[in-house]
C-alpha cells in the first residue's frame, strides 16, 4: 500500500486540512522518504515547518503501525477493543539550544492531542527538574527533546541501554548550529553508541537519522557528518521555496568622517524606538550579552513608556525569568526582547514581526537565520532592521544584502579528531554500563568524527584513560576505568560523580550566581567580573541596575541600586569574527562605493567617507591590497587591509611583525580589527616598497608562525579547556567552582608535564591542532597572503589618520583608557585629523 493510501497519511491531511493548511512538497516528499527507510538532512527556509517534515513523519508510521497491529489483533481475536501500544522512547530530537525545547514540545503536543495519539512528549536538558528526570528514569516519554550534554548524562546511567529498544528515529534540529562544535561531536557518539546498541539487540529494526538545517553553505558534508553510515539509505530533502525577507538599514542623518566602533549605534537609538512601537512584537540581536544590557539600558533612559513591556533574554539571566520572558513572547504580552544568540533558532514567536540586528552579524548564515525569527510563517514576510554602530558597518550592510539575494551562505567546517570529547565520551560510557573497547573502537570509527582514527591513538586513549598515560601512571586518581566482567567501567562512585557534574565540551569562566540579599535569583555573571567590583558598586544584569554587597557561598548578593548608571558585565566570548565570503563581498563592496554603480542606499550615506578616504590616501579596489604608513607624536604606524576578520589579521600582524624585525632589530604593539591590522613603532619601519609581498609571502608560513606568535603559549592556554574536557581537571562542585585562574594554572601544569615528559600525547597535540586551525586560522590565513601576492600593492602616506585606520586605532585605544579618556583621546585626535585634511586640500587646489 502507498504511502498517500495509508490510514496514518489521510489523518494527518485532514488534520492540516481542518486548519486550513496543506503539506509542501518538500514535507511530503520527507514522509515518503521517512517511510522508505532513507536517513538524511531537511534544507528549507525559516518558517516553512521543517519540524512537521520529520516529526509528522514518524507520526504517520506510528498510527500506521497501531492501526495494522489493530487488524491483526481483531483477525487472531475477533475482538474490537483496540490494541494499546507499547511504551517506550520512539523519537529522540537534539536541540542546540534549552530556549527551543520548550517551544518544540508545545508543538508536538498539540498535534499529538489533535491526531489523538497517546504520546508523552519530555524535555530533557540543563533546566529539567530532579523530579521529571526521575520520572523518565521510570518510564521513558515516547518523544525525549533534548541536548547533547544530556544525551551524554542519560548513557552515563546504569542499564541506558534498555531505554532505546523502542526507538525509530533520531532527527539533529538545527544540526548547522552543532556541525563546527565539539557539541556536534558529542551528537555524533551518542548517535553511533545509540546506534550500536539497536544493532546489537534488533538487528531487524530499522534506526532512521535525520538532520534540519536552514542556513549552510556545505550541504553534502553536513549529511555526511550526521549520517556516515554505508548501511543507511541517503538523501538531502530541500525545499524549493523561497522566503521573502525585507532588509532595511536604519541610516544616519550624516556621518562622521572618522569612524569608530561602537560611536554611531547609540546616536541612531532614538530611530529605534519608532520600529517598535510601530510593531507587534521586536526581537533585537546583539552579539554579546554586554552589549544587549546597555541596550536595554539606553532605550527604557530614551523612553519610559517601554518599562514593562521591554525585557532582556540571555544565558547568564535565570532560568524562571528566561521562561517568563518566552510566555510573554508568545502571548504578544512584550513590545519587545533584547537578545543575544539564546534566541537564535527556531522558536515560534508568533508576535514577533520585527527583528533589529545591532551591529554587523559578521556572517550571513546568522543574519538570515535571525532574520527569519520574524515573519514565522510561509506566507509572511520576514522583516530584519539593520543598525550599524559605526558608519563602516553601513558597507557591511549592503554586503549581506547582497550575499543574501545570491545565497552565499557560509559553510560550517565539522570538528575532527576531537580527543579531549572522545576521552570524556569512554569515560561516560564507563560510568553508565562499561564498555567492550573492541565494539566501541569499531562504532567510533564509524563516526565522521574519527574515522581516520588510527589503532594506535586508540591504544593510547585507552591507556590514558585507564593508567593517565606514560606521564601520570604514579597517581591513582587517574586510573578512572578499570575492566569488571570484560567490560571497562568506572567504580569509584567519587569519580563517577565528579564525571557526571562536568559533561559536556562548553568550558566558561567560574559561574557566580547573583541573589537580591531578601531572596530571589536573578542570574549568573563570571567570578573574574566580580572579583573587580567593591561593595557599594553597581551593574546591571537582566536589565536591573544592581548594587554589589558581599560574596556569600559563592553566591553574589545584591540589592537595587538607585544609581542612574552602572557597569555592564562582560562575559567570555568576546568578539565574533568576519566570515570569510562576507569578507570577499565587502572588498567588492568597497570598489562600488566610488563608481557609483550600486543600488545601496548604505553606499550613497558613506559616500562622502569614502571620497575622503581617497582624497587622503585610497580606497582599495578588489585586486588591490592597501597599505598606508603613517607618522604621527604616536610613532610609525603601518596599517594593512586583508579584510580577513581579526583572527586572521592578528595572526598576520604578528607574522608581519616578526618578518621585518627579523629584517632591522625593531619592535611593534599589533592592534586589529575586521578590515585591517597595525604595527606601531617607535622607529621608522624599514620597508621597501619593491620587497612588501615578500612580507607577504606564504612560504615558510608554518614556520614563521611558530617563531611569531608564541604557538606554545596559544597551545597551553587552549589546553585549559582541552584539560577541562578530557578531565584532567576538576571544575569543582556546584557552587563551589574553581576559580578561572586556578584552572589556568593547574592546566598548565599538565601541559609542561606533557611537553617535558610525554611529548607523543594526544591532547597535547590537539591544543597545538586547535590553535592553528581555529585561533590562528592558518587556511585561510594562508588563502589571504596568496590573494595578496596577486594583488597590486597600493602603499600610500597620509599625513594624518584616515577613515579606515581611524577604527582600527581607537581599538587599540580602548583596551588601556576608561570611557571619559577615550572620548577625550578620540576627539583631539579628529581634530587634529580634520586640520591635516583641511590643510591638504587647501595644498591640492594650489
Amino acid at each position: 500500500m502507498g504511502l498517500e493510501k495509508s490510514k496514518g497519511y489521510k489523518q494527518v491531511i485532514k488534520w492540516l486540512k481542518s486548519s486550513k493548511r496543506k503539506p509542501f512538497k518538500f514535507q511530503s516528499d520527507a514522509w515518503q522518504y521517512y517511510a522508505e527507510g532513507y536517513s538524511g538532512l531537511i534544507n528549507a527556509p525559516t518558517g516553512f515547518g521543517k519540524t512537521f517534515s520529520l516529526f509528522l513523519a514518524v507520526l504517520i508510521e506510528e498510527l500506521n503501525e497501531q492501526e495494522e497491529n489493530n487488524s491483526k489483533l481483531l483477525a487472531k481475536k475477533g475482538q474490537e477493543k483496540p490494541l494499546k501500544h507499547q511504551k517506550g522512547l520512539r523519537l529522540i530530537w537534539i536541540t542546540p539550544l534549552r530556549s527551543l525545547a520548550k517551544d518544540l514540545g508545545r508543538a508536538m503536543r498539540e498535534v499529538c492531542t489533535a491526531l489523538e495519539l497517546d504520546w508523552q512528549i519530555s524535555v530533557r536538558n540543563g533546566d529539567t527538574s530532579t523530579a521529571e528526570k526521575l520520572k523518565q528514569k521510570k518510564q521513558m516519554p515516547e518523544v525525549l527533546i533534548i541536548t547533547p550534554e544530556s544525551m551524554h548524562l542519560l548513557l552515563a546511567q546504569k542499564n541506558s541501554a534498555t531505554h532505546f529498544h523502542q526507538l525509530r528515529c533520531i532527527v539533529a534540529d538545527e544540526w548547522h548550529e552543532l556541525i563546527g562544535s565539539k557539541r556536534g561531536v558529542m551528537a555524533e557518539l551518542a548517535i553511533s553508541r545509540i546506534k550500536g546498541i539497536l544493532k546489537a539487540k534488533h538487528p531487524e529494526r530499522l534506526l532512521r537519522i535525520w538532520g534540519i538545517s536552514a542556513t549552510i553553505g556545505n550541504l553534502e558534508q553536513a549529511m555526511e557528518v550526521l549520517v556516515p553510515y554505508p548501511d543507511l539509505l541517503k538523501v538531502i530533502v530541500k525545499a524549493d521555496v523561497q522566503k521573502k525577507i525585507m532588509i532595511k538599514s536604519i541610516l544616519p542623518d550624516h556621518i562622521d568622517m572618522l569612524p569608530w566602533a561602537g560611536h554611531l549605534g547609540h546616536k541612531l537609538a532614538h530611530k529605534l524606538l519608532p520600529i517598535i512601537h510601530k510593531s507587534k512584537t521586536s526581537l533585537i540581536f546583539t552579539n554579546t550579552r554586554g552589549q544587549a544590557e546597555l541596550w536595554y539600558q539606553n532605550l527604557l533612559a530614551m523612553d519610559e513608556s517601554l518599562a514593562g513591556l521591554l525585557a532582556i533574554h540571555h544565558g547568564s539571566i535565570d532560568f524562571e525569568l528566561r521562561n517568563w520572558i518566552e510566555d510573554a513572547l508568545h502571548s504578544g504580552a512584550l513590545k519587545a526582547v533584547i537578545s543575544t544568540s539564546s534566541l537564535d533558532l527556531g522558536v515560534d514567536f508568533k508576535p514577533v514581526d520585527t527583528v533589529v540586528q545591532i551591529g554587523s552579524p559578521k556572517g550571513v548564515a546568522r543574519f538570515l537565520q535571525r532574520a527569519g525569527r520574524s515573519g514565522h510563517s510561509p506566507n509572511e514576510t520576514s522583516k530584519i532592521y539593520f543598525l550599524p554602530t559605526h558608519a563602516l558597518e553601513l558597507v557591511e550592510a549592503a554586503a549581506i544584502k547582497e550575499a543574501a539575494i545570491t545565497q552565499q551562505i557560509e559553510s560550517r567546517e565539522p570538528v575532527v579528531m576531537a580527543f579531549d570529547t572522545l576521552v570524556q565520551y569512554l569515560v561516560t560510557l564507563a560510568v553508565g554500563d562499561g564498555f567492550d573497547d573492541h565494539e566501541i573502537y569499531e562504532e567510533v570509527k564509524e563516526t565522521h568524527a574519527f574515522q581516520e582514527l588510527l589503532p594506535s591513538e586508540w591504544s593510547w586513549i585507552m591507556q590514558f584513560i585507564t593508567t593517565g598515560g606514560d606521564s601520570l601512571t604514579a597517581y591513582n586518581e587517574f586510573k578512572k576505568v578499570v575492566k569488571s566482567d570484560g567490560l571497562w567501567k568506572v567504580e569509584s562512585r567519587q569519580i563517577a560523580m565528579r564525571h557526571r557534574l562536568h559533561i559536556g565540551t562548553i568550558v566558561s569562566d567560574a559561574m557566580i550566581k547573583v541573589k537580591y540579599l531578601s531572596g530571589g535569583y536573578i542570574g549568573m555573571v563570571e567570578e573574574s567580573f566580580l572579583a573587580k567590583l567593591k561593595p557599594g558598586n553597581s551593574f546591571t544584569l537582566a536589565g536591573r541596575i544592581l548594587e554589589f554587597v558581599m560574596i556569600k557561598e559563592m553566591t553574589a548578593l545584591v540589592r537595587r541600586s538607585k544609581a542612574t548608571k552602572a557597569m555592564s558585565p562582560s562575559w567570555m566570548g568576546g568578539r565574533i569574527s568576519l566570515s570569510a565570503n562576507l569578507g570577499s563581498i565587502l572588498r567588492k563592496k568597497y570598489n562600488e562605493t566610488l563608481n557609483k554603480d550600486h543600488q545601496d542606499e548604505e553606499l550613497d550615506i558613506v559616500l562622502p567617507l569614502f571620497e575622503r578616504q581617497a582624497a587622503v590616501s585610497h580606497v582599495p579596489k578588489s585586486n588591490e591590497f592597501l597599505i598606508e604608513l603613517i607618522h604621527t607624536k604616536d610613532g610609525y604606524h603601518f596599517f594593512a587591509y586583508p579584510f580577513e576578520g581579526r583572527m586572521v589579521h592578528e595572526a598576520m600582524a604578528a607574522l608581519i611583525a616578526y618578518r621585518l624585525s627579523r629584517h632591522t632589530p625593531i619592535s611593534f604593539s599589533i592592534a586589529m580589527n575586521d578590515y585591517g591590522f597595525e604595527l606601531l613603532a617607535e622607529h621608522p619601519i624599514p620597508l621597501d616598497e619593491n620587497e612588501i609581498k615578500s612580507w607577504f609571502s606564504p612560504q615558510q608560513l608554518g614556520e614563521d608562525i611558530v617563531n611569531s606568535i608564541n604557538a606554545t603559549e596559544m597551545a597551553r592556554r587552549k589546553f585549559r579547556d582541552i584539560a577541562c574536557i578530557s578531565g584532567l581537571v576538576f571544575q569543582g562542585f556546584p557552587g563551589k567552582y574553581t576559580a578561572n585562574k586556578h584552572l589556568q594554572s593547574s592546566a598548565s601544569l599538565f601541559f609542561s608535564v606533557f611537553s617535558d615528559y610525554d611529548p607523543h600525547n594526544l591532547l597535547l597535540r590537539q591544543a597545538y591542532e586547535e590553535a592553528f586551525y581555529q585561533q590562528i586560522e592558518e587556511p585561510r590565513l594562508l588563502s589571504a597572503l596568496q590573494r595578496i601576492q596577486q594583488s597590486t600593492i597600493v602603499l600610500t602616506k597620509p599625513e594624518s589618520y584616515t577613515p579606515l585606520c581611524f577604527p582600527i586605532k581607537v581599538d587599540s585605544l580602548r583596551e588601556n583608557m576608561s570611557t571619559e579618556e577615550l572620548g577625550q583621546r578620540i576627539e583631539r585626535m579628529t581634530l587634529e585629523a580634520d586640520k591635516k585634511s583641511i590643510f591638504h586640500k587647501i595644498k591640492a587646489k594650489k
